[in-house]
This record gives structure tokens, sequence and C-alpha cells, in this order.
């Protein structure tokens, strides 16, 4: 085959990404490349080779055995297998030629012996998505996760100001904030863990009731069990021509909610770089260019980039449920449209490595989150206390605090002061909530009334768990990554 210069490739994985990450680049390709392909149907295919031999020997073969089959179907070189193809217009049977020229004469006949093509293609794919996910999806998420739950306690007693409607609500921490997203892609890399696993293969012929394989030993379902071993597969409860499509289908779907999760958390961060926000900021390096014109700028360019990928590879979700479906034992439909799940993979894997790049060089500007959450944001400055002033006065036995609160919530911004000034401006108010601070050990209780206005000038005092959440789910989800 003639080769081809990078930048003549068409798509952006295979020229762009290959070049700015190499690394992942050249993890997936050896499971989701052409080449990874042919190698895995290859390696399908000498594992029936050794299953039709333990059946007929009635025992395990020698190591050295196993390994020179083995070596001779790594010696399959793509080339061939398309050369081939050209000739029998049938990619597995073109694999097939090629490999029975390799083994010995006498195995020959056992090439592709009882089996239908897609019981090799499941499989290997089967075998490709599992190790994949393995080798490449599952570190890189974890390492991801990681560096979240690195920065969730680093930050957790950092104070910052809640956001509900994209308006202050009332106080957390920078830390807390993060832990969502730990919490969240957590559970989603334990489930896609627990998915890969139980991808199947199949042994089961061309309609899936064993009628090929039922001509050639007493048992199919032990020679299927032993092919599937070397693969290390187990079988789909039940097949037609193809593999049970929920196994695949439900491990792609987990993907998907992870990328959703990391394209939230890409959202969030590059809502709180906002030069009006300015909490958070990515790393940059010192010769990186932030606009062609305008010299000063820092833009959040990686967590766009993570969204951008995002847009483009979510939607491919819905062809994986259109994949689904396939007429009476098997049609040809998703022939073309699952080639393409390997993109998905990659674009993924690219977010996942740009995300974790994000999180490595993240920083939270402590005191700017400070400054914000005791602005009151344009509004009302500490005006986020509004609500533990009501609940402590509700407390106390009245049962008109909100409506009482509200009323100095208007007024301190008719005047243009602070929630606390207007406050201290209704002593019996700010003495019976003081009363109930100094009840909870927040305040003197030689002087409530006094303890609570300094209470009520501090609104980092009030971020109820959230220091004790975000290490408890730092800690937890570090130690469920390990």
């Amino acid at each position: 085959m003639e080769p081809r210069g990078i930048f003549r490739n068409i798509s952006p994985i295979d020229h762009r990404y290959s070049l700015s990450e190499r690394a992942v680049f050249d993890a997936l390709a050896a499971w989701l490349s052409e080449e990874a392909s042919i190698a895995a149907c290859v390696k399908a295919e000498v594992a029936l080779i050794i299953a039709h031999l333990r059946i007929r020997t009635k025992e395990d073969l020698p190591p050295e055995r196993r390994s020179l089959l083995y070596r001779i179907g790594e010696s399959v070189l793509p080339e061939e297998v398309y050369a081939e193809e050209e000739k029998t217009r049938h990619n597995i049977r073109a694999l097939v030629n090629v490999l029975k020229k390799r083994v010995p004469p006498e195995l020959a006949p056992l090439v592709h012996l009882g089996a239908t093509s897609v019981d090799i293609l499941d499989s290997s794919l089967a075998y490709r998505m599992k190790g994949c996910c393995r080798e490449v999806v599952l570190p890189a998420l974890k390492g991801l996760e990681k560096r979240l739950c690195d920065f969730t306690e680093q930050e957790a007693a950092t104070p910052q100001v809640g956001r509900t409607h994209g308006q202050h609500a009332v106080p957390i921490t920078a830390g807390f904030a993060m832990a969502e997203y730990v919490s969240r892609l957590g559970k989603s890399i334990l489930e896609i863990g627990r998915l890969s696993a139980d991808l199947r293969g199949k042994l089961a012929g061309a309609v899936g009731a064993y009628n090929a394989a039922s001509m050639l030993v007493r048992d199919p379902e032990e020679l299927e069990g032993l092919y599937l071993e070397e693969l290390d597969l187990k079988a789909s409860e039940h097949s037609t021509q193809l593999v049970e499509p929920e196994y695949l289908l439900r491990l792609l779907l987990e993907y998907n909610t992870a990328f959703g999760i990391i394209a939230n958390l890409a959202d969030d961060l590059r809502n709180l770089q906002r030069t009006e926000i300015a909490e958070f900021r990515e790393g940059f390096a010192a010769d990186q260019v932030g606009s062609s014109t305008m010299p000063q700028k820092r833009n959040p360019w990686n967590s766009e980039h993570v969204k951008s990928l995002w847009k483009a590879f979510m939607p491919r979700a819905l062809t994986f449920f259109m994949d689904q479906i396939s007429e009476h034992q098997r049609d040809l439909s998703n022939s073309a449209s699952q080639r393409f799940m390997a993109d998905y993979v990659a674009g993924f894997c690219l977010a996942v490595s740009r995300m974790t790049g994000v999180i490595e060089g993240l920083s939270a500007d402590r005191e700017r989150c400070l400054a914000n959450l005791r602005s009151g944001g344009g509004g009302i400055p500490g005006g986020v206390l509004a609500e533990p002033a009501y609940i402590l006065l509700a407390k106390s036995g009245e049962s008109a605090a909100h409506e009482l609160i509200r009323k100095i919530t208007l007024r301190a911004e008719k005047e243009g002061t602070s929630f606390a000034a207007a406050l201290a401006k209704e002593p019996e108010i700010l003495m019976r909530i003081g009363k109930q601070l100094a009840e909870m050990g927040a305040v003197p209780q030689e002087d409530p009334a006094g303890g609570a206005k300094v209470w009520f000038e501090n609104p980092e005092y009030y971020c109820g768990l959230a220091v004790k959440k975000a290490r408890e789910l730092a800690g937890k989800f570090r130690d469920l990554m390990n």
C-alpha cells in the first residue's frame, strides 16, 4: 500500500490530535486502528484453532505451541489481507486465506472451521473494546479522577459563593464545587469498569443456533467456551448471527455519560474564568498566545476545547442506539456505522486527556473567591446570608421570619448598604438571631447581638458541611480509584 503523509489524512484525529496528543493516539491505535482490528481478528482465528485442538486432544496446549501459533498470527500484515480482499470482496474470507498459508498444513483445515464471519468480528471487537477500556480508557479516567480529588482536597476550605440560575446563592467552598464532579465521574468510572468486564463474544454460527459447530463436536458450547477463553471473554447468553448488542451499547452509553460529566465540568470551569468572575484560572505556558490580535488575552481554551469535543461526539450515541436493531438474525445495516465507534472512543479519550491537563494546571484565586462571596454579586454585599437570618429567626419562633428578612434585604438594596448593616438596624431581630447563634456556639453568649453582627459580616462562616463533604468524597474516590 502507498504511504501517505499525515497531513493528507481526512480525520483531525489522524493529524491534529495524533501530533498534539501523541501518547493518547499511540495508546488508542494499539486497540482501535485498522491494524489492531485485523490483528484482533487474526487472534480470534488462532484462538479457534487452539479451541479445536484442545477439544481433540482433551488437554491444554503446551505453552510453546500456543505461543508459536500466536506468533504465526502476528506475522499476518494488514497489507496482505487488504490485497487478498481485492480478490475475495470479503474481509474475513481474505484474512482466512492469508492465515491458511501461514499455519502448518495440518492445521489449515481448522482455520475458521465452524465459524461465521461475525463469530470472529463480534468477538474480536469485544476483545478490543475490553482491552482498550482496561489499558487506555480506565487508566486515563482514573488519572483525571485522582487529580480532581487532589484539587478538591486542596481547596476544600476555600470559601466560594454558590450559584444557582447564574445568581449568587449561599456559600460553599471551591473544593465542594469540585467534589460534585469527583462524585459523579467516580461513579461513572466504576460503572465503566463493570460493564467493560462483561463484554461478550460468540461462536454460535450463522443464526446463533450452533448449527455448524454441532457437526464438529458433541458439545458446541464447550468449543465456544474454549474459543472465548483465549480472548478473555464469556459467551453472549443468546446469539443470533450477532452478539446481543446491549453489552456493548451499555458500555458506550456509560462512556457518553462520563463524557457529559466532563463537559459539564469544562463548562463550569470556563465560566469561572470569566473576567468578571476570575475565581479559577487554567495554566498558561510562557510562550502561549491567547489571541492573534489581543496580546493580553488568556482564554480558557482547553476547557472550551473539551466542551467542543463533546459537542462533536455526544450525538453519536444516537447511532449506537440505531445499531442495536438488526432484522431477524442479522442484516448489514451496522456494517459501516459501527466502524466509526473507534472515532467516538478516541474523541472521548482526547477530551479526558485535555481535561486532565486543565486540572493539573488549574489554580483557584482564593482572594477573588472570598471577594466575590462578600460582594453580593453586584446586589447586596453579604446578601447571601439572608437565608440563615430567616432560618434562625424562624427557629426563634417568628412565623413571619421570611417576610421580615425579605424586607431587610429590600432596605439594604435601596440604601446601598450591606445586609449585615441593614440587619443591625433591627436590634430586636438581630438579638433573637444572635441568641440562636449563641446556642450553637457560633457567637459569644455574653454578647449575642454583637457577635451576630460580626457573623453576618463574614459570609464565609456559613458553609454548612461543604468542607467535610469535599474531604470525605475526595478520600473515598481516591481510594476507589486505587
